[in-house]
């Protein structure tokens, strides 16, 4: 296909000739000029329908001899056109041209609609498609249509399951060759991708673009229901869920359903009991990075989150979110029973439970049920006898945290002894 597509493009070209090019070649059939006989001879096959030089090697037929010579060059390997100033080699002659533009900087063809230049004409075809919306490659399995030939090559892999690009140091395969080259990143460290502004470095371009975001503070995808803007396309389109309630990621092994990808798979180490993220400073495993992340924070007592009211600093994001309502005042999470508002959701399913009487942490020794996981820890000292909290001046050790500050006062003399 992507040889009859250069076909295409060059007769395309005909329809950009330059202007007092004579166009002395015509068609007896649709009348369509030409600059050369041989781009005519050619047209004249496509219209035909005729595929007449067969490959020898794999059965594929053109239109064209010259197309089978370029064709046959993917079984031999060969590469007869070399750039003189760096040395790469190229199977098709055209590659090397549009290479070449690379060195010099050149962008010779120009969007007559908005006036964005491309080094190869096969670029500009594809761009002008943004402006027309066509989209002439269709899945004949789906029926998806796309703007490029090679997204169409990749969307058939999602049906067929193909993975034909191999990572030759761990044996990972994947759909697409960009997908290979992120990866092998992984292996060999390179981050190839640097910040001007702040210096950072990324292993993806993609990375890099969203990092400059927070330095620029842009965000370009706005949710059409509520207004919000979000750096990332990938962030706007979780936000949707939440207006929608999709939840399209299923556990296949107990059903239930997530609205991210991420959470699937943390959902899934509770079944299978994985926790592949793992501390190098005390050994301790988690089922998610983000949770060792935190937990490092711990040991190097890194603080990363500033309250720019007061300055206050926190290990988690979500602290400070939680933190700043302080000044805000905000309470964004309303009981739609009693309308009653609270800073925290935590604090709003622990008051509906006054509402509904649930009980939800029973004990599983005596099935006393509990509203406070709290209290359900407080009451299990009962059965085990264990009193974790112990007097730093007398070790005397109590069930309960206030139990331990209330002792505590005799030692200060604020509270005489019973």
């Amino acid at each position: 296909m992507s040889y009859v597509r250069n076909v295409k493009d060059i007769l395309l070209r005909e329809e950009m000739t330059k202007e007092g090019e004579k166009l002395s070649y015509c068609c007896d059939i649709c009348k369509k000029s030409f600059s050369r006989k041989g781009n005519l001879t050619t047209h004249k096959c496509i219209s035909a329908g005729e595929k007449q030089y067969d490959c020898d090697i794999c059965g594929k037929t053109f239109p064209v001899f010259s197309k089978l010579t370029t064709h046959k060059r993917i079984h031999t390997g060969e590469k007869p056109y070399r750039c003189d100033i760096c040395g790469k080699t190229f199977p098709v002659f055209s590659n090397l041209t549009t290479h070449k533009h690379i060195h010099k900087g050149e962008k010779p063809y120009h969007c007559d609609i908005c006036g964005k230049t491309f080094p190869a004409f096969s670029k500009l075809a594809t761009h002008k498609r943004i402006h027309t919306g066509e989209k002439p490659y269709h899945c004949d399995i789906c029926g998806k249509t796309f703007p490029v030939s090679s997204n169409l090559t990749t969307h058939k892999r999602i049906h067929t399951g193909e993975k034909p690009y191999h990572c030759d140091i761990c044996g990972k395969t994947f759909s697409v060759f960009s997908n290979l080259t992120s990866h092998k990143r992984i292996h060999t460290g390179e981050k190839p991708y640097r910040c001007d502004i702040c210096g950072k470095l990324f292993s993806h371009k993609s990375n890099l673009t969203i990092h400059k975001r927070l330095h620029t503070g842009e965000k370009p995808y706005h949710c059409d229901i509520c207004g919000k803007s979000f750096t990332q396309k990938g962030s706007l389109s979780k936000h949707k869920r939440i207006h929608t309630g999709e939840k399209p990621y299923r556990c296949d092994i107990c059903g239930k359903s997530f609205t991210e990808k991420g959470h699937l798979t943390a959902h899934k180490r509770l079944h299978t009991g994985a926790k592949p993220s793992h501390c190098d400073i005390c050994g301790k495993s988690f089922t998610l990075k983000g949770s060792l992340t935190k937990h490092k924070r711990l040991h190097t007592g890194e603080k990363p989150y500033h309250c720019d009211i007061c300055g206050k600093s926190f290990t988690q994001k979500v602290s400070l979110t939680k933190h700043k309502r302080i000044h805000t005042g905000e309470k964004p999470y309303h009981c739609d029973i009693c309308g009653k508002s609270f800073t925290q959701k935590g604090n709003l399913d622990t008051h509906v439970r006054l509402h509904t009487g649930k009980k939800p942490y029973g004990c599983d020794i005596c099935v006393t049920s509990f509203t406070h996981k709290v209290s359900l820890t407080i009451h299990k000292c009962i059965h085990t006898g264990e009193k974790p909290y112990q007097c730093d001046i007398s070790g005397k050790s109590f069930a309960l945290n206030d139990t331990l500050i209330k002792h505590k006062l005799i030692h200060t003399g604020e509270e005489t002894h019973p």
